[in-house]
């Protein structure tokens, strides 16, 4: 495998040495490959097309309570409750304390094997960077240093037409690898993972600043905002911001928006989606329902 796609640090490759390939993912890393999400490759939402490089010896993100007024997604319903119970996983193995951060870091590395999880997952700090993606999905931007997977390199492919550019067909290639890793996951298999986990990523959502309130509820409610993401059935045209000043842009393909308003006013994760391609889209989004299928747990007895 290429070293230069596998961005982690040093540290963690000396002192994680997990052997074994996961059949099934954790189901916390699934949004983050849509960017879970997966949510994984993915580019920054506030930019169509940014180079990313990978990030050099990561440090643990400081996770900042969402800002109310500037950063909230347009015309967000109310959270239904789910309530969900942590449980031992099919192997016997007790849910983790809420303080057990080492202890997620290490389950998620075993599930989905040691190249998966060099590949893919920024591990330090996971939990939070999982509630804090989760979380940012349905607004308007969703850092990319706070992502608990790396970036996919490149740029968006366009093409140049009569009527303006317009994103590449090729563009979704991009994605491949991510959508095929996505579409593997087993939800059965990965829900027993995310109830075992569950205390540590519920800490640190209420320490994101949500004191009080119930992880799963957020994810139910992010999974139901990316289901709703339209589905054009026609080229996703573009514009280029034009940039006052006297130095011309050397990365104008950050400067790209949709050429729609209505598309450009959707949240950071609905974008991300659209970027992806129609059937990646798809694929995503049936990952999804199955997902909530096994988490929205309304009528389920919590004790």
């Amino acid at each position: 495998m290429d070293n230069g796609n596998e961005p982690i640090s040093r540290q963690y490759q000396r002192e994680r040495r997990h052997g074994g390939r996961g059949k099934a993912v954790a189901l916390v890393l699934i949004l983050a490959a849509a960017g879970y999400g997966l949510w994984w490759y993915l580019h920054p939402a506030e930019a169509p097309a940014p180079i990313v490089a990978p990030p050099p010896e990561p440090e643990a993100p400081e996770v900042q309570p969402p800002k109310q007024a500037e950063d909230a997604a347009p015309a967000q319903p109310e959270e239904e409750h789910h309530p969900l119970k942590p449980e031992a996983d099919s192997k016997g193995n007790p849910p983790l304390a809420p303080d057990a951060e080492a202890a997620l870091e290490d389950a998620v590395a075993k599930w989905l094997g040691k190249e998966r999880s060099l590949r893919f997952v920024a591990m330090d700090g996971l939990s939070r960077r999982i509630v804090a993606t989760i979380d940012n999905l349905p607004r308007h931007q969703a850092a990319s240093r706070l992502w608990p997977l790396f970036p996919v390199g490149g740029r968006m492919e366009v093409l140049e037409t009569g009527s303006g550019p317009q994103i590449a067909p090729d563009n979704a290639a991009r994605y491949n690898a991510v959508v095929g890793f996505v579409s593997g996951i087993d939800p059965v298999q990965a829900t027993a993972l995310y109830k075992r986990l569950y205390p540590v990523l519920q800490r640190s959502y209420e320490e994101l600043g949500y004191p009080g309130r119930e992880f799963n509820d957020r994810l139910v409610a992010v999974i139901d905002h990316l289901l709703q993401t339209p589905e054009p059935d026609k080229p996703l045209a573009l514009k280029l911001v034009q940039v006052q000043g006297q130095v011309a842009s050397q990365q104008p393909w950050l400067r790209y928006e949709f050429a729609d308003s209505r598309l450009q006013s959707l949240s950071a994760g609905q974008k991300i989606l659209l970027r992806m391609g129609p059937e990646h889209a798809r694929r995503i989004k049936a990952v999804l329902q199955a997902v909530r299928a096994q988490i929205a747990t309304a009528k389920q007895d919590v004790k």
